[in-house]
């Protein structure tokens, strides 16, 4: 993007396209350098359990350790608070505690940042986050999928396999100040869903994976030996999805059949088998201190106990829908357990008597996102159809409620009693927030409805669609009646941004080809006279384009890569959203091209939204397809 200024105004280019934005009468200086308010990472809301395996345990410190986006997520449940490692640069895809239950390894997928952007392993400190290695960068294929530290040496070594087509595994050596790779093999053409080193045989890693895969590896010297675990005569699974060792030196694994199978040690034969203990495939088989285990089916949502023989005890347990199926099992303190589940929910209890959620999130693509105007709470709204009420000051769900129709965004009346929902049909529905029962829908075309915002005095309230219209409703009955009064017709594409003005008698709007348009109300006229415009006072600075958001454009920008922004309620700060994972933060107005910024990291997906809350003292950030909510503390 190149910027240069006429009589004030400013042109910008997105995809060689010139862009004329607009000045005010009198041009507020723009300071170029970034704010003096900064951002710091105060709590994650989200679990990557929908697609993750192994990913979720308790330290001795009192927390547990889990993932969400990019970040890795250390949280005392009793102080509710969290601890986040952020040296990761786009998604966490695996998990491994070391034997002294200080250190951790994480490993990530391929990701934006070219410097170590490529998959790569972490190896940190949980007490001080500190990075003590990283490993792999230039080694590995796609994404790091499985990890495992050895046990018998003290943790000296450290396997992993990476998503190349053959799932190359290797093994490193960790007891240099820098790791080396000791030797590395194909491990499979189909998908590794474990590797572990064997707790009781020192040279023992045992993988399992896609179309039964069972493999017991040897590591001799700078080699592997293989053999195949044997099936016969049970019928062999289409996946063995996890597995776990018994204090006797047995694997126990999990399959796709429902089963469980017993490996003796030392062996690649079944000496037992519990056949057909879940409907659907096990996800996770945990074995406890005292011995007895626990095994989690993901399609059933059962988790059911067995004594030490393996034998059933009885206690069962089955999880409510709304949390989805087991994804991993894990023994927390003082003989609770800890569940993640297949809809990005962590519960804490007991299998026999009740689990209670410690971690909610959305399960699939996230956009919508509002502040309440005179609380400290957010609404959430996601193509999974759930829209979360959500309070920042105690980190979690008011209420939750699921809608007919995938939502997209969303926004508060101004006294905050409903909330208007954009769905991904043409629908929209007005919430009631102390019931949340659906006061009102109606339907504007067919297609998605990108953004939804009242006007500050509640007596309007503006749609815009992917059918490059906007939507005008007359709001009544303190946000509970709604009439059409018109549409504004003139964006040759889909709607994007809207901004009202602070008297409600103009709206801004940008558009995919990059338009700002301005449209006088309730006429639905467009304003073409940009006299008439320069000097109106804007409510919001939700619209990416406009004279004091051009500084937030890269150069050689394409017009995607800011997919968001927000001004500040006291107008002194910009946040925006990009496609590159981050949220950046500006001083306001930001008019001169190439604003110097504040770069924070933890999404790995596009930043999709965000907004700060009434009193400023928080800025909330979504993902797109990381799912998660960032909550940001603004530093003064």
């Amino acid at each position: 993007m190149d910027g240069e200024e006429s009589a004030g105004d400013v042109k910008i280019y997105l995809k060689g396209r010139p862009i004329y934005l607009y000045a005010p009468t009198t041009v507020e200086e723009s300071n170029a350098g970034p704010p003096s308010e900064s951002l710091q990472l105060e709590w994650v809301y989200g679990y990557r359990g929908r697609d993750c395996r192994s990913n979720l345990y308790y330290l001795p410190s009192g927390e547990i350790i889990y993932f969400s986006a990019a970040v890795v997520i250390l949280q005392n449940v009793e102080e509710n608070a969290q601890r986040h490692y952020i040296g990761h640069t786009d998604d966490v895809n695996c998990l491994a505690i070391h034997p002294d239950q200080v250190r951790v390894a994480t490993g990530q997928v391929a990701g934006h940042n070219d410097e170590e952007g490529e998959p790569h392993v972490r190896i940190w400190d949980t007490s001080t986050l500190e990075t003590l290695h990283v490993l792999g960068i230039g080694d590995f294929d796609k994404a790091v999928c499985c990890l495992s530290f050895s046990k018998l040496d003290g943790g000296n070594r450290l396997v992993v396999v990476d998503e190349n087509n053959y799932h190359i595994m290797s093994v490193w050596d960790l007891s240099q100040d820098s790791p080396e790779k000791i030797c590395d093999t194909k491990s499979s053409t189909e998908e590794v869903l474990a590797a572990e080193f064997h707790p009781l045989e020192e040279n023992s890693i045992i993988t399992c994976g896609g179309k039964g895969q069972m493999s017991f590896w040897t590591l001799e010297g700078d080699s592997f030996s293989e053999k195949s675990g044997i099936f016969d005569p049970y019928e062999k699974p289409k996946y063995v999805s996890c597995l776990s060792f018994a204090e006797n030196g047995d694997v126990l694994t999990g399959d796709s059949n429902g089963n469980i199978f017993i490996w003796a040690k030392g062996g690649n034969t079944i000496s037992q088998a519990i056949e057909g203990v879940h409907e659907g495939g096990i996800f996770s088989v945990c074995v406890m201190k005292d011995g007895t285990v626990l095994s989690g089916g993901g399609k059933d949502r059962k988790i059911i106990q067995y004594d030490s023989s393996y034998t059933k005890t009885g206690v069962e347990t089955e999880l409510g829908e709304n949390f989805g199926g087991v994804r991993m099992l894990n023994e927390g303190n003082e003989g609770m357990i800890l569940v993640g589940t297949t809809r990005n929910c962590i519960l804490q209890g007991t299998p026999d008597l009740q689990l209670n959620p410690i971690v909610q999130g959305h399960m699939d693509e996230l956009w919508g996102l509002a502040s309440h105007p005179s609380q400290h709470q957010f609404l959430t709204c996601g193509s999974d159809k759930q829209v979360h009420m959500w309070d920042s000051t105690s980190r979690s769900v008011v209420w939750s409620t699921e809608l007919s129709e995938p939502a997209h965004s969303c926004c508060f009346y101004p006294d905050g009693s409903v909330a208007a929902i954009g769905s991904g049909t043409g629908e929209w529905f007005v919430l009631d927030i102390e019931t949340q029962e659906v006061v009102t829908s109606n339907t504007d075309g067919n297609e998605q409805i990108e953004c939804v915002l009242y006007s500050p005095d509640g007596n309007y309230l503006a749609l815009g669609s992917r059918d490059n219209h906007i939507y005008i409703y007359e709001v009544t009955d303190g946000g509970k009646s709604y009439s059409a009064i018109g549409k504004c017709t003139g964006h040759s594409s889909f709607v994007t941004h809207l901004d009202w003005s602070a008297d409600g008698a103009y709206l801004r709007s940008n558009s995919g080809d990059y338009e700002i348009l301005y449209w006088m109300m309730p006429s639905c006229e467009q304003e073409i006279n940009i006299s008439a415009i320069r000097d109106v006072e804007w409510a919001t600075g939700f619209c990416t384009l406009t004279f004091n958001a051009a500084g937030v454009w890269p150069e050689d920008a394409d017009g995607t890569d800011v997919n968001n922004v927000c001004r500040s309620n006291n107008g002194q700060i910009l946040a925006s959203a990009d496609d590159f994972g981050k949220v950046n933060l500006y001083h306001y107005p930001c008019s001169q091209p190439k604003a110097d910024k504040h770069v924070y990291k933890g999404h790995s997906s596009h930043v999709t939204n965000v907004s700060f809350l009434f009193d400023d003292s928080r800025l909330l950030s979504t993902g797109g397809k990381d799912m998660s909510i960032l909550q940001w503390q603004v530093v003064q």
